[in-house]
């Protein structure tokens, strides 16, 4: 049994990263590590803070004086030889949670009773191998194991202080070994540039467990890169058929409740049903409403992914990329479908690169005013005076669409605005941690464009009734760049588009009162009689 001693580990992984940073001095270079692997992984880190490192730790063992394995080698000195096997904690130090690992049979032409089956017929085939496992993993190996996780636990948390990588934790919520979430948090309040994602349902070993795709929490993260600074662009990389499907199946139950209509208008102003009038190619803005709590977002990304085979980049606040306000939320992974559908950070650097790269851009100029508007305010724009993309628009040639969207006083009441919570008490205490964590949008605007105070809405459903979305006549830039330099031009189309999209609202409230599947009971009365395939009608165009 190899027994290298942990601080010649700890070289022997410095010399690798010190050599792939000579091949590649610009690129970042990730240690990945589970348990002691995690020490190990934040020892080189904490010795090498000029070196750009981003660590993924998977349950650090950092814990270790903190769980129950600290009094096991004491237990293990009064247990005979070959019955040190069957120590409960020993199978968990070999497994973890057996269900999730059973899952990772379950794919491809297994069934689940046939995943089951496989999983018990190899540990039974295993349990004769007892004796072989005392022959491989005597006590004495056990104790050294142990006094391996003591040492490298006290050598790295007395240096964490020195660790400046970024680090991505990911805690299971069902560690039987060391307390994993516990931990996590401890060293996120610790290290300068650390984020969480939690497994509440993982053991241990959650890299053997089922379910688990490294490369989509990465990314989801927002922890991948190609340089030292990312760039939400050029470092994006194209969701998987799987992720495209995990997102599509997140957003399956609001695009049933809100059986979407897609209408759109085509060069000569017809308005047709689906999204025919969309060009086929970028660069191309959507510039549109944003619905409460951007309720659109998930019915809107979907129909171009299923029926158009188009990624929508969306143009996001920042309050969606920040270290500080990801803690704020319930579950630390909440915007992490959006970094993997390609969301970025707004900025007029992040819009000009998407339009470099020809995307499909989808723009709210009314940004977080709009989404998290106060009662009465509903299809309302927020929009600031002065033009902010047409010339950018333009310098690339791009098909600007206008398109409004409605639905969302068809599917919930707002009961609590920002101005009902600022008058309960001690309701200041948390506005104050909202938004001094969130990266202000527009904070020297005047009047309400600049008044983009964050909050959580206190909403009341109703019985659902339907999204619609009309997406307005394309507006061409291709040819324009000269033209729209001028500043008067540019806001004379920038008027034009606002203008669009106002119609369209109109034209939406005032059609969706003929549309006799507005509501979601004769809706599914429709697909009950038809099949659930059939696309349910709407109002006459």
């Amino acid at each position: 049994m190899d027994r290298t001693p942990f601080e010649d580990l700890i070289e022997y992984v410095e010399r690798t990263v010190k050599s792939e940073k000579l091949k590649s001095p610009e690129k970042p270079i990730y240690l990945v590590g589970e348990s002691i692997g995690a020490c190990l992984a934040l020892a080189v880190a904490a010795r090498n803070p000029e070196i750009d490192l981003i660590l993924i730790l998977a349950n650090p063992a950092t814990s270790f004086p903190n769980s129950q394995l600290q009094s096991l080698s004491a237990f293990l000195d009064a247990v005979p030889e070959p019955l040190h096997v069957t120590i409960p904690y020993f199978f968990s130090l070999l497994g973890g949670n057996s269900m999730r690992m059973t899952s990772s049979y379950v794919g491809g032409d297994l069934s689940l009773e046939e995943a089951i089956r496989t999983f018990s017929e190899s540990l039974n085939d295993a349990l004769p191998f007892l004796s072989f496992l005392v022959e491989v993993l005597p006590k004495e190996s056990l104790l050294w194991k142990l006094r391996m996780l003591r040492l490298a636990s006290s050598f790295v948390n007395s240096r964490l202080h020195a660790v400046k990588a970024e680090t991505l934790i990911l805690a299971s919520g069902r560690d039987e070994l060391l307390p994993s979430r516990e931990e996590a948090e401890r060293l996120s309040g610790t290290l300068p540039n650390c984020r969480i994602r939690h497994f509440k349902d993982n053991g241990h070993t959650i890299f053997l467990e089922g379910g688990i795709d490294l490369v989509t929490i990465i990314k989801g993260a927002g922890y991948y890169r190609r340089s030292r600074q990312i760039n939400y662009v050029s470092d994006y990389l194209l969701p998987t058929p799987n992720e495209l499907q995990k997102v599509i199946e997140e957003y399956r139950l609001i695009n049933f409740a809100s059986s979407p209509v897609m209408l759109s208008t085509l060069e000569d102003g017809k308005i047709v049903k689906g999204l025919e009038g969309i060009p086929n190619k970028g660069p191309t803005i959507l510039v549109g409403y944003h619905m409460l709590l951007g309720l659109e977002l998930g019915p809107l990304a979907t129909t171009f992914l299923n029926e158009r085979g188009i990624l929508l980049r969306g143009i996001a606040h920042p309050f969606m990329f920040n270290r500080t306000s990801e803690k704020l939320m319930p579950d630390s992974a909440s915007f992490d479908r959006y970094r993997i559908m390609g969301a970025v950070p707004v900025s007029a650097t992040n819009l000009y690169r998407l339009l470099s790269q020809k995307c499909f851009v989808l723009l709210y100029p009314g940004g977080a005013r709009e989404a998290l508007h106060r009662k009465g305010e509903q299809y309302k724009l927020f929009w600031p005076k002065q033009s902010e993309f047409v010339r950018m628009a333009s310098s690339f040639g791009a098909t600007i669409i206008p398109f409004g969207v409605i639905g969302e006083d068809d599917i919930c009441e707002l009961l609590l605005d920002y101005d009902d919570l600022v008058k309960v008490p001690f309701y200041d205490i948390l506005d104050k941690r909202i938004n001094e964590a969130a990266v202000r949008v527009r904070a020297d605007f005047n009047g309400e464009v600049g008044n983009q105070d964050l909050y959580a809405p206190g909403l009341l459903p109703k019985i659902p009734g339907r999204f619609y979305f009309l997406f307005g006549k394309p507006i061409e830039t291709r040819g324009r760049k000269q033209e729209l330099r001028d500043k008067a031009k540019a806001q004379e189309l920038y008027m034009d588009v606002k203008c669009e999209v106002e119609r369209c609202l109109a034209y939406l409230q005032e059609k969706r009162e003929k549309d006799p599947y507005r509501n979601i009971f004769p809706r599914t009365l429709f697909q009950l009689i038809n099949g659930f395939n059939v696309e349910v009608p709407t109002f006459d165009l």
